[in-house]
């Protein structure tokens, strides 16, 4: 089953590959600038000024953020490569395959991925914490005297990692697939369920209503404490929204048949794939919020104070929050990618019943724009829930202020973002002539 999953669907295993990649390149980076500070040829006071500039707690961040979004992102992707395996588990399952043993092979498949993607990504992580030692230094945060140094034992414990994390994400994915009785799994592959869950939609609602209480009771605390628990505001109000996809997805149906046939084509498959492209909402929600929330926080302390924060300070933000987005980004695109592959089928035979292949491009770009259009709203929502207690806490007002200029790239980035993951990859399918893709 393993053997059959990897060859029948190996374009559903990018995304997990990418993350597990990313990952990887994260531990070694975060362990090689460990292991550079603590190296570094440093008197007391000089050791001590660069433990001030937090550059030693950043490292760690890197190590225990790359396990945790493992974890979420890897469980996040494997469901859509899972769900491309819906008849061939289906199958199993009718022929006497317990439970049990469809979680091992759902967990191997993601621990047989990681180790290829770890021993690409360790070495990318090297070269990537080597350019950051640079940039820590050229920005006089540290002394010339750190100089990188890679963590010796990186690839062993990147891979424990890697793996580790992915298989505990892949066996959250398949907790579903498993527990489908053989009948109902087989039905399910033929024609996917359109309902909602309702210890999903359940988990999704405590989520949202805690992440909002806690952003309430933040608001009453000191700066430094609201400061740290605005992470898991967004994190519950993000996992929520993504548990919710499903129904958000088909409320943004409902406006996309409003707009004319290539809309009402677009809402209908939205509304009929929800389940699946909900997949993609978490990462993307993450990806969004989690940069609105860093840009806003420092354009506001900006236009409040009128004084820039530090080039250094700037530098770091942006540069930690960059590897949030760049994990939350490949998940989200991948999984929209797996989402799309899975579906030529489906394209070609639109094709056979008379539509050309600029109208049935037409139709996928705009299921894209009502996904990317989902996205920006419930990110929005996150990043408003959590930034503002944060502003009230640190300076005092309720007010948050963003240019027009990165206002508007973050709209077109997640959109293009989207389109990278739907358009493109439905552009290069339709490409093959449809009698062959049906036969």
């Amino acid at each position: 089953m393993i053997r059959q999953a990897l060859r029948r669907n190996p374009w559903s295993f990018l995304g997990p590959f990418c993350t597990q990649l990313l990952a990887a390149a994260l531990v070694a980076a975060g362990l090689g600038i460990l292991t550079s500070i603590d190296r570094a040829p440093l008197g007391a006071a000089a050791r001590r000024a660069v433990t001030d500039t937090g550059l030693t707690d950043i490292a760690v961040v890197f190590v225990t953020l790359a396990i945790y979004l493992t974890v979420v992102i890897v469980g996040v992707t494997m469901v859509a490569t899972v769900a491309q395996q819906a008849r061939d588990i289906a199958l199993v399952r009718a022929l006497g395959a317990t439970p049990g043993r469809v979680r091992r092979s759902v967990a191997a498949q993601a621990a047989l991925v990681a180790v290829p993607a770890t021993l690409l990504g360790v070495p990318l992580g090297a070269l990537g914490g080597r350019a950051w030692i640079d940039g820590v230094v050229t920005r006089g945060l540290a002394p010339a005297a750190v100089t990188f140094h890679p963590h010796p034992a990186a690839l062993p414990i990147a891979l424990a990692a890697t793996v580790g994390a992915s298989v505990a994400g892949a066996l959250v994915a398949a907790i579903r697939p498993s527990r489908v009785r053989p009948a109902a799994a087989l039905a399910e592959a033929a024609a996917p369920p359109r309902g909602v869950g309702g210890l999903r939609t359940t988990a999704g609602l405590v989520l949202v209503t805690g992440g909002s209480v806690l952003s309430a009771a933040i608001a009453r605390l000191d700066a430094e404490t609201a400061d740290a628990l605005g992470l898991f505001v967004m994190l519950a109000l993000c996992v929520g929204a993504g548990l919710l996809g499903p129904a958000l997805l088909r409320v943004t149906a409902l406006v996309g048949r409003r707009l004319g046939d290539t809309g009402r084509l677009a809402g209908d498959t939205v509304a009929v794939q929800a389940r699946a492209l909900s997949g993609a909402l978490v990462p993307l929600t993450l990806a969004i919020a989690f940069t609105g929330v860093k840009v806003i926080m420092l354009k506001t302390f900006e236009h409040e104070t009128g004084a820039a924060p530090a080039a250094a300070e700037r530098w770091l933000e942006y540069s930690g929050t960059s590897v949030y987005v760049a994990f939350a980004a490949v998940a989200a695109v991948n999984t929209l990618v797996t989402v799309v592959l899975g579906r030529r089928r489906d394209l070609a035979v639109t094709q056979l019943a008379g539509a050309t292949r600029r109208r049935a491009l037409a139709v996928v770009v705009c299921e894209a724009l009502l996904v990317s259009g989902t996205a920006l709203a419930v990110s929005a929502a996150v990043a408003a829930t959590t930034t503002l207690p944060l502003l009230h806490t640190a300076l005092g007002t309720w007010r948050p202020w963003m240019p027009v200029g990165w206002l508007l790239t973050g709209v077109l980035g997640s959109t293009a973002l989207v389109l990278a993951g739907t358009a493109l990859p439905a552009a290069l399918a339709l490409r093959r002539p449809p009698i062959e893709v049906v036969s």
